[in-house]
């Protein structure tokens, strides 16, 4: 790595850092699940999940918040677990979270088009193929291509274009979200909300397995921190302060689809908070904003993992633990064009594989993601105790037990994904996934240490660090 000055433009301010992990995390989950959240564990029972799921995520959001104001370099994991555990470590580290970030890419890809079916039920025309049960249609591929298309390009020409798409649409999100949840408030009933607690606390851990997903997103924040222009104490603030605000939204979106839809309306709804949308405002227009609004938020995720997957490739080519060419950098836009290309072509293929592979490729992506978690919380606590001195501007009160929770609570995560676990990995299409992935990380790194060799990885990290001008 050279001097990063010399490379990205640091060009993000405080909103469009706050927007991009804020839009990375809400998504479109919301707007698909909520209402299996309430049906297996009741309103309050599904509030409470999150709630307790946000703990565990801001824990290891604290360990993110100060590895980055400490060392805002393009890379985020791929950074500080090679700084506390090595080379090795940090390929596994990166190269796992790499396929989270593909796998949210390419499910976008076939969110949208599926998405599309609820504002115009009849536009899937021309059958093409089955794939694993679900059929593929040719409008459907391409709604799902052209917008794969538009958002690679976006993120071709400018990581500024791609904040100001991504404070629009979820400044869009936000304002239809904050009508939903006034509107239920006001016009929907407390009633709706009974029974507040199904199956006690089997109901609740139904709901928790699927919280620390609809949080992925706050990591795309030190994936792109050297192309933020804000104090590096900040960067942290913000960091956390993303994680309360998606915590807020889930929790709220939850109560607001509680009230709003009764016992009968909620049994048969297949857009639980479409619906939800509706009845609190009495008019099926509302429901189609809702729609909208979801739209938008397949968008910010789209977009925002597009910034983080095409960074961490970036930045592990740039060490040359992966093929140099992706490093490529453009002159113009100051953006990684060859990663960006690359994440583009796999986003352009997804949509003809139909959405069930897709869903299996978000679980596997899903492990990959926490698996990296648990590197970069053990990272944290290996350079608290190996580098006590290093310049912190933001540090983490009680820092050694915050990192010991983060490992134990991001490991604990890891082992929803286990054969023994509810929501265990299917064997064999996603494990089998998980699998390939890593056997090409195994041929890609040796063919690295082959070509490269380690001393020069090492060396051009090392380079990296003494550029750091901290603190700031």
């Amino acid at each position: 790595m050279q001097e990063t000055d010399d490379k990205f433009e640091r060009v993000l301010a405080r909103k469009d850092v706050l927007s991009l992990a804020f839009g990375a995390m809400i998504g479109w989950g919301w707007v698909v699940l909520a209402g299996g959240w309430v049906k297996t564990a009741g309103s309050l029972g599904a509030s409470l999940a999150f709630l307790i799921g946000s703990i565990v995520v801001i824990f290891i959001g604290l360990t993110y918040a100060e590895l980055v104001a400490a060392m805002p370099l393009v890379g985020g994991e791929h950074v500080y677990s090679y700084r506390a555990l090595g080379l090795t470590a940090a390929f596994i580290c990166t190269w796992t979270i790499i396929l989270g970030y593909v796998s949210v890419v390419a499910f976008e890809a076939v969110a949208l088009p599926t998405v599309i079916e609820y504002l115009a039920p009849n536009y899937v025309q021309g059958f093409l193929w089955n794939v694993a049960g679900w059929d593929v249609y040719a409008t459907w591929v391409l709604v799902g291509v052209i917008g794969s298309i538009v958002i690679t390009i976006v993120n071709y020409v400018g990581i500024k274009t791609t904040a100001v798409l991504q404070n629009v649409l979820t400044g869009l999100v936000v304002i239809v979200g904050i009508m939903f949840i006034t509107g239920s408030l006001f016009n929907g009933s407390t009633v709706n909300m009974q029974p507040f607690f199904v199956d006690g606390t089997k109901g609740i851990f139904g709901v928790l397995i699927a919280v620390p997903f609809m949080f992925v997103g706050f990591d795309v924040i030190p994936q792109a921190a050297a192309e933020i222009n804000m104090p590096y104490k900040a960067i942290g603030k913000v960091l956390i302060v993303s994680v309360f605000m998606a915590a807020a939204w889930y929790i709220l979106i939850v109560l607001g689809v509680s009230r709003g839809l009764d016992a009968q309306a909620m049994s048969t709804t297949k857009l639980a908070t479409a619906d939800a949308m509706g009845a609190v405002f009495h008019t099926p227009w509302a429901s189609k904003l809702m729609i909208l609004a979801g739209i938008g938020g397949i968008i910010t995720s789209w977009n925002a993992f597009f910034v983080g997957g095409s960074r961490a490739i970036y930045a592990m080519a740039d060490a040359r633990m992966l093929p140099g060419f992706l490093a490529k950098l453009h002159p113009k836009y100051k953006t990684p064009t060859n990663a960006i290309l690359l994440i583009g072509i796999i986003s352009i293929i997804a949509p003809f594989f139909g959405r069930k592979t897709l869903v299996w490729l978000v679980d596997a992506g899903g492990f990959g993601i926490i698996i990296a978690y648990s590197m970069v919380a053990l990272s944290f606590l290996v350079l608290r105790k190996k580098e006590p001195n290093m310049v912190r501007p933001f540090k983490v009160k009680h820092g050694t037990l915050v990192g010991y929770l983060a490992v134990i609570l991001s490991l604990a995560l890891a082992l929803l994904y286990l054969p023994f676990s509810p929501s265990a990995l299917v064997w064999p299409y996603e494990w089998g996934i998980f699998l390939i992935w890593m056997a090409l990380g195994i041929v890609f790194y040796v063919y690295a240490r082959m070509k490269y060799g380690k001393a020069t990885s090492d060396r051009i990290m090392q380079h990296e660090f003494s550029k750091l001008d901290i603190p700031k």
